[in-house]
């Protein structure tokens, strides 16, 4: 996505040169050519689509277990991958035991405003979590937990719920 300085250059070039917001001809607008560097999308790509038989969005809740240096990860966090890891295996094995998840997700996970939501994540459509995350959630039934899922923010526990 365009930097806020960016988006202020391509408005200001966008405002000297209207070919690039409205178009003249069929099909979408073009950047006029001395756009050059400055022209990027302002919109990320679509979302997946759904497969056959797959729903549109799933609702699930999830458990996220960080490592230092693991993305957004703050300073406090210090323990390691592997620390991590064995963290996440073990909220996973209580859940799957039949503990209530929303209480897991508040001892365990390290999500900012996970204990006060139980992890919930509400409802979301395929494409619009990290590819590793949005393939097991979709992959499970409802009711269903996942096995443990690496991202680059660490690892996750996931409750299908919905």
């Amino acid at each position: 996505m365009a930097s806020p300085k960016r988006l202020s250059s391509l408005l200001c070039l966008c405002l000297a040169a209207p070919a690039c917001v409205i178009s003249t001809h069929e099909g979408p607008a073009q950047p006029p050519a001395h756009a050059g560097a400055l022209y990027e999308p302002v919109f990320p790509e679509p979302a997946e689509q759904p497969k056959d038989g797959e729903p549109e969005q799933i609702t699930a809740s999830h458990i996220l277990v960080m490592y230092r240096g693991s993305k957004s990860a703050p300073p406090e966090i210090v323990r390691t991958k592997e620390e991590a890891r064995e963290r996440a295996e073990e909220a996973r094995q209580r859940a799957v035991a039949g503990e209530d998840f929303a209480e897991l997700a508040a001892e365990y996970s390290d999500e900012p405003g996970a204990g006060e939501r139980g992890g919930n994540l509400g409802p979301f459509p395929r494409g619009v979590m990290v590819k590793p995350f949005s393939d097991a959630a979709f992959a499970l039934k409802v009711g269903q937990v996942s096995d443990v899922v690496e991202t680059d923010y660490g690892f996750h526990v996931i409750l299908r719920t919905e």
